[in-house]
């Protein structure tokens, strides 16, 4: 509560401050007399001057409330550089803006997502403490040179970011002489994830021809040696052998083909092919396959056509990977059905499904990477390449289409692809 001041002490401190204004009327009553003004006149006028003094109420004096981290709403790169700052907010890669003191003055939504609000005026070590980036702050501020660093963050999920520490220039009017200095974070994990993806391809690939190299020359060096004169040897080794050639051969093909649609997945096919008669044209090349592992291919098929947009040729090797997968994986069931949907206004489907023994969860995700295998020697057996799912997703990808993959264990799979 404030203490209450009597209403005499308010007045005398009102004349107080007006006393100059009191004489100035006091001399003015004078002249009006003097100049033969009646007295009561002048007394009246005097009363009425006096009155409207003192019962004014004097300008108040405008109060800052203290300047604190919460009630700044405008840093000052917004005061300064309004249209820097919109342009800030709206990048999509986090960026911050601190002064020399290394406190931030200003981050853009982006940041705030990354690595969650700032409050403004703190020191950047409130949010960020890695020492790396830190210690680059502290060196760009002391030289006014850029600096540039790779930092990963571990949670709440692993990212890696190239951060670039570099001082801003505002100019003397601008900036009324105050060192500012931006921190940018460039997202580069989806680049670092796909330089391990093509480290861990090299390494796959060649074990996956080493492989099949080694028996070569073992056989070789058989034949050669202790079965130079036995005929009967030599004719099943040659056939392991041609084996293994067809098996390079397949790998080498694979390759290839990855290598092709990964130079023109950017360029989306306009060819107007019908589904009906290329599923239709899959399913009899796969009839001999199909018989060997004792399995009926089955067609639901509408009526009429079913066109897409696509590349006949790709689309055909598409749907032999896939009908040629359920035949070898789920031969157990029996039979493999593909169902195509073309109903209007909803997008064109085909769905392969076999009854075999299923796919665990946790594969089901990775199903699609290069050679992954859910188990590797049943994939050897039925002569898998582990490309196969790889260039159904490239192919699918290029053709702006999806693929759905849905798994019971003892239960069978289902791969719908939707375009």
């Amino acid at each position: 509560m404030e203490e209450q001041t009597p209403w005499t002490g308010k007045l005398m401190a009102r004349i107080g401050r007006q006393s100059f204004v009191l004489f100035v009327a006091l001399a003015i009553a004078v002249i009006a007399f003097t100049a033969g003004m009646n007295g009561w006149g002048v007394l009246g006028l005097l009363l009425i001057m006096v009155l409207a003094i003192l019962c004014s109420s004097p300008p108040r004096a405008s109060v800052q409330p203290p300047v604190t981290a919460d009630t700044i709403e405008e840093p000052i790169v917004r005061s300064l550089l309004p249209e820097v700052s919109a342009t800030l907010s709206a990048l999509d890669i986090p960026v911050m803006v601190i002064a020399s003191d290394a406190s931030v003055l200003f981050q853009n939504r982006a940041a705030e997502k990354a690595f969650g609000e700032v409050l403004i005026g703190a020191h950047i070590s409130a949010r960020l403490r890695s020492p790396g980036i830190l210690d680059m702050v502290r060196e760009t501020i002391v030289t006014n040179a850029p600096n540039q660093i790779e930092h990963s963050e571990r949670l709440p999920s692993e990212r890696v970011y190239l951060v670039r520490s570099s001082p801003i220039e505002l100019g003397s009017e601008a900036g009324n002489g105050e060192r500012l200095f931006m921190l940018a974070f460039r997202d580069i994990s989806e680049v670092r994830r796909l330089d391990r993806m093509r480290s861990d391809f090299v390494a796959n690939a060649s074990h996956e021809l080493r492989t099949p190299l080694a028996s070569l020359r073992g056989f070789i060096e058989t034949i050669q040696g202790p079965a130079k004169n036995d005929f009967k040897a030599q004719e099943r080794f040659l056939g392991i052998m041609f084996d293994q050639t067809t098996r390079m051969s397949r790998l080498v093909d694979d390759l290839l083909s990855l290598s092709r649609l990964e130079l023109k997945s950017h360029i989306a096919p306009d060819e107007k092919v019908d589904l009906v008669p290329l599923l239709g044209h899959v399913r009899d090349a796969l009839l001999p396959l199909a018989r060997d592992v004792g399995v009926d291919i089955a067609l639901h098929l509408p009526e009429g056509k079913a066109e897409v947009s696509g590349d006949r040729d790709e689309l055909v090797q598409v749907f032999e990977n896939l009908m040629e997968n359920a035949c070898k994986y789920g031969q157990e069931g029996k039979s493999v059905d593909v169902f195509l949907k073309n109903a209007p206004n909803t997008p064109v489907e085909v769905t392969v499904v076999d009854k075999g023994p299923g796919i665990p969860a946790e594969h089901v995700p990775r199903l699609t990477e290069r050679f992954y295998r859910v188990n590797i020697e049943d994939s050897r057996s039925k002569k898998g390449t582990g490309l196969g799912l790889a260039i159904v997703k490239h192919i699918l990808t290029r053709h702006r289409a999806r693929l759905i993959v849905k798994s019971e264990v003892g239960k069978g799979t289902s791969f719908t692809v939707r375009f």
